[in-house]
C-alpha cells in the first residue's frame, strides 16, 4: 500500500481524431488508467457526450479541459452544467471575478475548478507579446496562482518547472495539474517547458496529464507506455513519502 497511488494521479489526454479513436484508446488502457482528459480537440466531435457518459458510468474519472472563458454569468451557468454532468475536473480562464463565478457555479458538487496559468507551449517572448514584457513566465504563473487561491479555486494548471515555486510561494494546498510531460527520450513536439514524470512529481505536482507519450508512444503499446510512466510516478511519490516521514 502506497501513501499516494500513482494510478489515481495519471490523467491520459484523449487528444485523438474522433470519439471512436478515443473510445478505442480507453479500451486499450482499461485496467491501467482510470482518469481521462477530454479537451478542445474532441469538444465538438460526434458521439463525445456519449463517450463522457460511458466513462463516468464505468467508474472512470473525466477531466473536462474546455478552458471556459466568458462573462461571469455565462461562466457560472456553464460550470453548473459541467458539475451536473458529473465530471471531476474542469479548466477555466479569467480574472478573479470569473473564477469566483465558476466557484459559485459548481455549488456544493465535488467538481474541482482549475485555472490555467501559462500554457506549457509558451515562453518569455510569448508572455511579452501577451502584454507582460517585464515579467518572466514564472512570475506570471505565480501571480495567477495567487489570484486563483484568493478567488477560491481548487487548483491550477502549470508546468513542472513552476510547481515547486507555487507550492512554496503560494500554497501547499493548491492542487497542481502538470501537462507538458515527456519521458526521457521523447520528442518535445510543440511543448517548450517540459519535464519528465519523475521531475514533475518530485517538484510537487499532484496530477500529471500525458497525451502523445502514451497514445502514440515511440515504442511499445499505449498500455506499456502508461505502465512505464506509472512506475516512474510511483517511485517519485514513494520517495517523497519517505522524505516526509
Amino acid at each position: 500500500m502506497h501513501n499516494v497511488e500513482a494510478r489515481d494521479r495519471l490523467i491520459v489526454a484523449l487528444d485523438l481524431p474522433d470519439a471512436a479513436a478515443a473510445r478505442d484508446m480507453v479500451n486499450q488502457l482499461d485496467g491501467t488508467v482510470t482518469f481521462f482528459k477530454i479537451g478542445m480537440a474532441l469538444q465538438l466531435a460526434e458521439g463525445i457526450e456519449k463517450l463522457i457518459q460511458d466513462l463516468l458510468a464505468s467508474g472512470k474519472k473525466v477531466f473536462l479541459d474546455y478552458k471556459y472563458y466568458d462573462i461571469a454569468e455565462t461562466m457560472k451557468k456553464a460550470v453548473a452544467r459541467a458539475a451536473k454532468l458529473g465530471v471531476s475536473f474542469l479548466t477555466i480562464h479569467g480574472t478573479s471575478t470569473l473564477i469566483k463565478a465558476a466557484v459559485e457555479g459548481k455549488g456544493d458538487s465535488p467538481l474541482k475548478i482549475f485555472t490555467v496559468t501559462v500554457l506549457t507551449n509558451l515562453e518569455k517572448a510569448d508572455v511579452a507579446e501577451m502584454g507582460y514584457p517585464e515579467q518572466t513566465v514564472e512570475e506570471l504563473v505565480l501571480f495567477r496562482a495567487r489570484k486563483a487561491v484568493e478567488a477560491g479555486c481548487d487548483g491550477v494548471i502549470a508546468s513542472g518547472r513552476e510547481v515547486e515555486a507555487i507550492k512554496k510561494g503560494v500554497s501547499q494546498g493548491l492542487l497542481v495539474i502538470t501537462p507538458g510531460i515527456r519521458p526521457d527520450g521523447s520528442p518535445e513536439n510543440d511543448q517548450k517547458r517540459v519535464t519528465t514524470p519523475g521531475q514533475a512529481i518530485r517538484a510537487g505536482a499532484d496530477y500529471l496529464v500525458v497525451g502523445h507519450a502514451i497514445t502514440s508512444p515511440p515504442s511499445g503499446t499505449p498500455r506499456e507506455a502508461a505502465e512505464r510512466i506509472l512506475a516512474e510516478m510511483q517511485a517519485a511519490f514513494d520517495a517523497l513519502s519517505l522524505q516526509r516521514a
